[in-house]
C-alpha cells in the first residue's frame, strides 16, 4: 500500500448526511473481485443521468472540482453495508482524504486499509470549512498526517486526532497483509514449533 504523509489538493464539498455505501458504489458494480475498476462508477446514480451523460447538477461534476483529492462531507459518511468496494472506488477516483463530523465505523476502518485518511472534525469546524470551500472555487487544503494538522490556502487551520496505530499504518503504507508479513519470522518459528508438538495440525514439509 502506498504511504500517505502529506496531501495538498482541491477540496470537493459533498454537503450531504448519511451517504451510504450503496450510493458510493451501487451494488450492480460489485461483480469484480479485483480492487480496481470501481472509480468510474463512484456515486454512479448521482453522477450520471439515465442516458449515461454526466449530471451537471451533481456537486462533484463541477468543472473546478476536476482532480479534487480531498472530500468534505456530512455526518455518518459510509453508512450501510460494510462493502470494502466503497473505499476502493473513492481511492481510485482520486480521494486521499475525507473530512466529516462522523463516519460509519466499518467504513472508517476500511479507509485505513486502502490508503485513505478519514478525518473527524467537529461540526463547527466542518461548517467553517464548507463556508470557505463554497466561497472560493478550487479551494486548496494541505493535510499533514505527521503533525495531525491542516491548513487552507487562506490561512485557515485546524488540528485533528487519530489513533496512533492507524496513523502508523498510513505513514508506513501498511495494510493487513503487510502488517502480517512484518512478523513473518515469528510466524515461521511458531509453525516450526507447532509442527513438532502437534504434527496432526501442522505437518512438517516433505523433504
Amino acid at each position: 500500500m502506498e504511504p500517505l504523509r502529506k496531501v495538498t489538493g482541491i477540496v470537493a464539498p459533498l454537503d450531504r448526511m448519511n451517504v451510504d455505501t450503496d450510493q458510493i458504489i451501487p451494488k450492480q458494480f460489485l461483480k469484480r473481485i479485483e480492487r480496481t475498476g470501481f472509480g468510474e462508477f463512484l456515486f454512479f446514480d448521482w453522477r450520471y443521468k439515465e442516458d449515461g451523460s454526466l449530471n451537471p447538477e451533481f456537486e462533484l461534476n463541477r468543472e473546478h472540482l476536476k482532480g479534487a483529492n480531498i472530500l468534505l462531507t456530512g455526518h455518518n459518511f459510509g453508512s450501510g453495508s460494510s462493502r470494502e468496494h466503497a473505499p476502493w472506488a473513492l481511492r481510485e477516483y482520486g480521494f486521499q482524504v475525507i473530512i466529516a463530523p462522523s463516519f460509519a465505523d466499518i467504513f472508517y476502518n476500511n479507509c485505513f486499509k486502502n490508503a485513505i485518511l478519514p478525518i473527524v472534525l467537529s461540526e463547527e469546524l466542518v461548517e467553517e470549512l464548507f463556508s470557505r470551500v463554497n466561497a472560493e472555487k478550487g479551494y486548496t487544503l494541505t493535510v499533514d498526517l505527521e503533525t495531525q494538522s491542516m491548513e487552507g490556502e487562506d490561512g485557515w487551520k485546524a488540528k485533528f486526532d487519530i489513533d496512533p496505530f492507524k496513523k502508523k499504518t498510513l505513514l508506513e503504507g501498511l495494510d493487513d497483509i503487510a502488517l502480517t508479513l512484518h512478523n513473518e519470522d515469528k510466524i515461521s518459528a511458531y509453525e516450526a514449533l507447532m509442527s513438532k508438538r502437534r504434527k496432526w495440525a501442522i505437518p512438517a514439509e516433505p523433504h
